[in-house]
């Protein structure tokens, strides 16, 4: 089951909620933004279980995580012998997220060498294997996130036009918990009735100068 990434009662989140129920059943990519920590992985895992392509895979990366040559066969695979040490055929993510989700965290880290093969799936649902001779077609939807301002790394010649107009055909922008402060309570309760559960103890209860204080 899904986590619930709209815990609280505050305006602004139940207005993401709100997005959140009009896009879970888009076929166009999602562009998911917030400050790191705000939940994007959370929300876009909501958005799978919620959306047409439940029943088929969420697959996910981070695209800060690995250096380009290593991202490049992580994303797209690679054909045996296309270059040192692949020693067999790997099949990369995007075929692996075949007829569901493909979620690419930290999408503004993605290498330039490496967004036109991006667009290339979003525009045709083709991609090529690193060594490979043919494409091959793929149905995904992309959900993509970011914590920085892509418009800007556009600007600084960072990020590819093309691409960013492709991926942000519809943003969704987590608000931080400063600007909802009011679901801190909710928040609170919720995970300190999971510590309760974890450690075997009763109700563990917050007092009103704590609340006041996280807030």
């Amino acid at each position: 089951t899904a986590v619930d990434p709209f815990v609280g009662t505050s305006a602004a989140i139940q207005h993401l909620r709100q997005q959140a129920e009009r896009v879970a059943t888009a076929e166009r990519p999602i562009l998911v933004q917030g400050e790191t920590g705000a939940g994007k992985g959370i929300l876009t895992r909501w958005i799978h279980a919620n959306g047409r392509r439940t029943e088929h895979p969420f697959v996910d990366l981070n695209c800060a995580s690995l250096p380009r040559d290593l991202l490049e066969s992580e994303l797209f695979g690679h054909e045996r012998g296309a270059f040192t040490g692949a020693v067999a055929q790997k099949t990369g993510l995007v075929e692996l997220a075949h007829r569901g989700t493909l979620f690419l965290d930290e999408v503004g880290d993605l290498e330039l060498s490496l967004q036109p093969k991006l667009l290339k799936v979003l525009e045709e649902q083709a991609f090529r294997r690193v060594g490979a001779v043919r494409d091959r077609q793929v149905d995904v939807r992309l959900i993509a996130a970011t914590h920085q301002d892509l418009p800007r790394l556009v600007s600084e010649n960072k990020f590819r036009s093309d691409l960013y107009f492709r991926i942000s055909t519809i943003p969704i922008t987590i608000p931080p918990l400063r600007h909802r402060v009011e679901d801190i309570p909710v928040l609170a309760r919720q995970l300190l009735d999971r510590l309760a559960f974890d450690i075997g103890r009763g109700r563990i209860e917050l007092a009103a100068d704590a609340d006041r204080a996280l807030a």
